[in-house]
């Protein structure tokens, strides 16, 4: 199984944990590094993955969808600058760890997650979906996780249904019906989850909502008619939400098989590292167990200590 870790979400949640005051060489603070660093730490010693990668967002001024759409995401305050830091501290942990990290300049970790998973599906391999983001349950197919570690158990593909009243094929379409406040898109006044939901399992999809409009008044939903000229008024708006909320997954990324299999962590350089943030102990036992899990040391003597 490949595990696809959305990392971003992960470094925001440690963030604004309530961990105490941790400050690196020159006095910047890293409680979020710490934080992510357990977390993806717990996660290779449970799971001992045969493929991994972990996917960054990016700030971006220019991207695929604010192009299509410049308010997407504008409303967002840019990260604080001891943020900013600390995000770049969690790839390069990432790297010593030994694990393939993705980033993009133009697209999001979104779709570097689809495009991956989308990749190996090619090769038989199914994924386990790391993350917090209700957006990527629409990649989840037969066989696959999608599991927010940590917090929720793990889904599969009839659990996204049960949970968010929405199968995986239809996710994209239900998110350009509802909206999305956090990402700044618009969907229809007045259709919240529940009505979204209710219309994809009659219909399908937005094109054969579209194509059966007049049917809607039958379903029985409250105002009914009123739904479908609403409907029917924001039709633009709703195909445009679409093509925002829906994931690419063919992005020209050539990463396969051997691209994703973890390396064994570099032991000499998270030393380094842990020096650098003012880590103790409790980091430093972990990456020895991983490395040794690894098999080895790679980039240093196998017996190293992470002193």
């Amino acid at each position: 199984m490949l595990y696809l870790i959305d990392a971003s979400v992960y470094v925001f949640r440690a963030y604004h944990s309530p961990l105490p005051e941790m400050l690196d060489a020159e006095q910047r603070p890293v409680h979020a590094v710490f934080g992510f660093a357990r977390f993806i730490g717990d996660l290779l010693e449970r799971t001992r993955p045969q493929f991994v990668a972990v996917a960054f967002d990016r700030r971006l001024s220019r991207s695929y969808r604010s192009e299509i759409y410049p308010p997407y995401k504008a409303h967002r305050e840019p990260a604080p600058p001891d943020l900013a830091v600390q995000f770049d501290y969690c790839r390069e942990l990432c790297e010593r760890l030994g694990l393939a990290v993705f980033v993009d300049s133009y697209y999001e970790a979104d779709d570097l997650i689809g495009t991956l998973a989308e990749r190996m599906r090619g090769h038989g391999v199914r994924s386990a979906f790391i993350t917090r983001d209700k957006d990527l349950a629409q990649l989840v197919r037969d066989g696959d996780l999608y599991w927010d570690f940590g917090a929720r158990g793990q889904l599969g593909y009839r659990d996204v249904e049960r949970l968010f009243g929405v199968a995986p094929e239809r996710f994209a379409d239900y998110l350009a019906l509802t909206g999305d406040t956090s990402d700044n898109i618009p969907g229809v006044p007045g259709v919240g989850p529940k009505t979204a939901a209710a219309l994809m399992r009659a219909f399908g999809s937005i094109d054969a909502l579209y194509a059966g409009l007049g049917r809607v008044p039958e379903l029985g939903l409250r105002g009914g008619r009123d739904l479908r000229e609403r409907l029917r008024e924001h039709r633009d708006a709703v195909y445009l939400a679409r093509r925002l909320t829906r994931i690419v997954c063919d992005m020209p990324l050539t990463a396969g098989p051997a691209e994703l299999t973890p390396g064994v962590p570099d032991r000499e350089a998270l030393g380094a590292l842990y020096d650098r943030l003012g880590f103790g102990p409790l980091l430093r036992r972990q990456g020895e167990r991983l490395a040794a899990l690894a098999g080895g040391g790679r980039g240093g003597t196998a017996g190293t200590a992470l002193a």
